[in-house]
């Protein structure tokens, strides 16, 4: 059973930083993909990042490139989010995703809400 825990989100400026974890267990996820969604009020869950665990290859909403980092901690299998200038448009509940490689996501995290104030 695949279980993912976020945490990090918050309050913060526009023009600011924060970093968003998930920590993922109950698999070995050498042949999953893990990404990044999130969903405004009112508004559809939306893309926002993703990366291949074992390649280590990566795509970025065009809404967030340049501004948003996906990384990983292979030793404790851990997926960031590093979100800087950070935009009003930016505020939502954050949800990490996890999903076998070849199959569409499948896994989900509760969510951490993120509000950026202008």
């Amino acid at each position: 059973q695949v279980q993912l825990v976020e945490s990090g989100g918050g309050l913060v400026q526009a023009g600011g930083s924060l970093r968003l974890s998930c920590a993922a267990s109950g698999r070995t996820f050498a042949s999953y993909r893990m990404g990044w969604f999130r969903q405004a009020p009112g508004k559809e869950r939306e893309f926002v990042a993703e990366f291949y665990w074992s390649a280590g290859s990566t795509n970025y909403a065009d809404s967030v490139k340049g501004r948003f980092t996906i990384s990983r901690d292979n030793a404790k299998n851990t997926v960031f989010l590093q979100m800087n200038s950070l935009k009003p448009e930016d505020t939502a509940v954050y949800y990490c995703a996890a999903a076998i490689i070849g199959r569409g996501y499948d896994y989900w995290g509760q969510g951490t809400q993120v509000t950026v104030s202008s």
